[in-house]
């Protein structure tokens, strides 16, 4: 259950990446399932070793980097959404693996506060980040693919919807987080 929670900031964030490509491949969508799952398994290790030592201040600022990258990468979206020289025809193949590396940074920084949790109760954090991980390969995969029949049907509003629903993310994130505080 834990695994299909952290994963779901990236589905919803794979969709928005791949409608705003042109026609994905499979071998685009495990490309980025791949990047996204082994960030988002190894940030709840970080958060576990972190949380040994660290755990409040790790808490008092992971919800800003999150809001910052997922806020910054939207608007990058919208931005090229809105860009009048680049027709849907023109849109790229694959996004650039530091693109979808700061996604996938941002998506996962609720995991990194989970594994610093998991800090404090007897658990195999290995078996944990790797279930993560694999959950999130599968969900990242399947929504990259949905994306591409939702950016074939909705064309250059697709970019924008991604880059509004990053930002949604990385907004939630931030106000879960001060409303807790």
């Amino acid at each position: 259950m834990l695994a299909i929670a952290m994963s779901t900031d990236a589905f919803a964030a794979a969709v928005g990446k791949g409608a705003a490509l042109d026609r994905p491949r499979l071998a685009e969508a495990l490309r980025s399932g791949a990047i996204f799952g082994s960030i988002e398994a190894t940030t709840p290790l970080i958060g576990w070793a972190l949380g040994i030592g660290a755990a409040s201040y790790v808490r008092a600022f992971d919800h800003w980097i999150a809001f910052a990258l997922l806020g910054g990468i939207g608007l990058w979206m919208i931005r090229a959404g809105l860009d009048p020289e680049v027709p849907d025809e023109g849109k790229a193949t694959r996004h650039s693996f530091w693109m979808l590396a700061a996604t996938g940074l941002g998506t996962s920084i609720d995991a990194m506060a989970v594994g610093v949790g998991l800090a404090f109760v007897d658990v195999n954090i290995v078996a944990v980040a790797a279930a993560i991980g694999l959950t999130t390969f599968v969900a990242v995969t399947l929504g990259v693919m949905l994306g591409r029949v939702l950016g074939s049907v909705a064309g250059k509003r697709a970019e924008l919807a991604g880059g509004a629903l990053l930002i949604a993310i990385g907004s939630t994130i931030l106000v879960e987080h001060l409303r807790a505080a």
